[in-house]
């Protein structure tokens, strides 16, 4: 089956999609290759004008309400023409994984944008962090449009990190002037030390980026606390180290650990407190099913809980 490549925009009403997706309709570098699909699903104030859409015809479909947004439903909009992509106008208020779950095979993302005004992009962060974090959590590019020069932007910068570590972000400050995002982001801790001592407080980060950047970690030793998760399913001296994270808010909090091997005599218990020295080690593990960043636990001994206990960005 030929793959059908999906360009997806996501934002809240007034974020500016509507405009952007026309602009590039009206590209002939994007439009003049072949058919395209256009899904809305959030009609704001700009309107669509097909009559200045180049290359070959765009079909225009709207979808109404979230409970039409199902594969059947889909793949029946899809199905009178045999188009070359899909262009998504996505409703602020619907998360991704909506769209994600139900995409008909062979669709697939090819990019995806997350527009936010500036203006607006604190009230929505503030009540509605969630949807903002679900935005920026998958998106290959954050787009901050309506900005001032003189704009502070690490604020934006680090919201935007906290969520994803890898995308590009970029200011908009009006018609062809934009500004690349160019700020650096220092790891807390210097992974040239020999012994790498992990703050409480850089729990999170360090966690994320050993999973980002594992071969950079491999061999290296650290000093970190945190708790023991046992598992019938691993067997004798293996357990799980790891701490609770949130990284939006209370509803997604979860256990972030990794497989460790401990061959010392201290009995453990599950949720008990501990601080380690451990090598890691980036090798295939059962518990894994695939290659994956491993503690070797050198010396491990009781402590007080972290305060908080859970950890954040």
């Amino acid at each position: 089956m030929r793959e059908k490549p999906v360009y997806l925009f996501t934002g809240f009403l007034g974020s500016g999609k509507t405009t952007f997706i026309k602009e590039t309709l009206e590209n002939h570098e994007f439009g003049d290759d072949g058919r395209t699909l256009l899904l809305i699903c959030e009609e704001g104030d700009t309107e669509y004008e097909p009559d200045k859409f180049v290359g070959q015809p765009v079909r225009v479909e709207v979808l109404n309400s979230e409970e039409e947004l199902n594969e059947p439903n889909l793949m029946r909009l899809a199905a009178p023409d045999d188009f070359d992509r899909v262009v998504v106008e996505y409703n602020g208020m619907w998360e991704n994984q909506r769209l994600f779950e139900c995409m008909p095979r062979g669709w697939v993302i090819a990019q995806e944008m997350a527009l936010f005004d500036t203006t607006t992009f604190e009230m929505y962060n503030r009540n509605m962090r969630q949807l903002c974090f679900n935005k920026m959590q998958t998106a290959d590019l954050v787009v901050f449009n309506r900005c001032e020069k003189g704009l502070d932007k690490m604020p934006l910068h680090k919201e935007v990190r906290i969520a994803n570590r890898k995308n590009m972000i970029v200011y908009e400050y009006g018609p062809n002037d934009i500004e690349p995002d160019d700020i650096e982001d220092p790891l807390p801790y210097d992974l040239k030390a020999n012994r790498i001592e992990i703050d409480d407080d850089w729990y999170a980060e360090w966690y994320r980026d050993l999973n980002e950047n594992e071969d950079k970690y491999d061999g290296k030793t650290f000093i970190i606390k945190g708790r023991v998760a046992l598992s019938e399913e691993l067997p004798d001296g293996q357990f799980a180290f790891g701490r609770h994270v949130m990284t939006c808010c209370e509803a997604d909090i979860q256990f972030a650990g990794l497989l460790s091997y401990y061959s010392g005599q201290q009995k453990l218990g599950t949720g008990d407190w501990v601080r380690i020295t451990a090598k890691v080690r980036v090798e295939y593990a059962e518990a894994y099913q695939e290659k994956g960043p491993v503690l070797y636990i050198k010396s491990l001994e009781s402590c007080e809980p972290c305060d908080p206990e859970v950890a954040t960005f």
